[in-house]
Formats: C-alpha cells, sequence, structure tokens
C-alpha cells in the first residue's frame, strides 16, 4: 500500500475551505485548481496572463516538493469564466507544455472569486 501525502502552499483558501493544493499517492501528483494568487502575500494581478503565469508558478511548487516536474505532467484542466481570456494565455501555457503535450481541457465556468480569471489544474506521474 503506498502512502497518501498532501502537500500544502500556505494559501489562506486550504485552510478555510480544506483541501491540500496537491496530493501525492503513490507515483501520482493530483494538484488542485490553482489560481494566479501570490499565496505568500495573497495578492492577485488583475491581468489574466500574469494570472496565469502566477498558477504555473504555484503549481511548479506544488510538482517540485512531490518530487516530479513539468515532463510529469500528464492531464491539464484550464478553468475560465470568460473563454476570451483563453487565447491571450496560450504563449505562457505553450511555454511551460510545449515539450510535454499533456491531453488538456478547457472549460468555461465562473470561479469562485470575481477576480479569478483563470484557475489551472494538473496530475502528473513520477517517474519510477
Amino acid at each position: 500500500m503506498t502512502a497518501r501525502r498532501a502537500i500544502l502552499s500556505g494559501s489562506t483558501f486550504e485552510e478555510q475551505i480544506g483541501y491540500a493544493r496537491a496530493v501525492v499517492d503513490g507515483d501520482w501528483v493530483h494538484v488542485s485548481g490553482t489560481t494566479g494568487f501570490d499565496y505568500t502575500t495573497m495578492t492577485i494581478s488583475d491581468d489574466v496572463v500574469e494570472q496565469a503565469e502566477q498558477c504555473l508558478h504555484n503549481i511548479e511548487a506544488a510538482l517540485s516538493e512531490a518530487g516530479c516536474g513539468w515532463a510529469d505532467v500528464v492531464r491539464v484542466r484550464y478553468l475560465l469564466p470568460d473563454r476570451a481570456d483563453f487565447e491571450p494565455c496560450w504563449p505562457v501555457l505553450r511555454r511551460y507544455f510545449g515539450e510535454v503535450r499533456p491531453a488538456a481541457t478547457m472549460l468555461m465556468c465562473g470561479l469562485s472569486d470575481p477576480r479569478m480569471k483563470i484557475e489551472i489544474e494538473v496530475d502528473a506521474r513520477r517517474r519510477s
């Protein structure tokens, strides 16, 4: 039986809502939907591209703590309230995922805070 381990980012949301930034379960790493908040200051940019970049920094920290990296990502989900905000983010997303080519989905939906313009969730599998 493999051990399950929670990774916390220090986000006040994790404490208030009761979840982990990521969960490591054996070789699998499941990173929660991650927004563009800088979790050390709990501030967020008004710019969707800057938010996307911050989402990816936050995800990278969780992946690193889990012992893996971008090359291990097998699935990514993009959640946006406004579909027009997705295309401006493509260059940033391509910079992180262009070589990795994970399976991907973009969903248009409401997010929990009106300041949030994008949320990104990934699943990774650590290499043996």
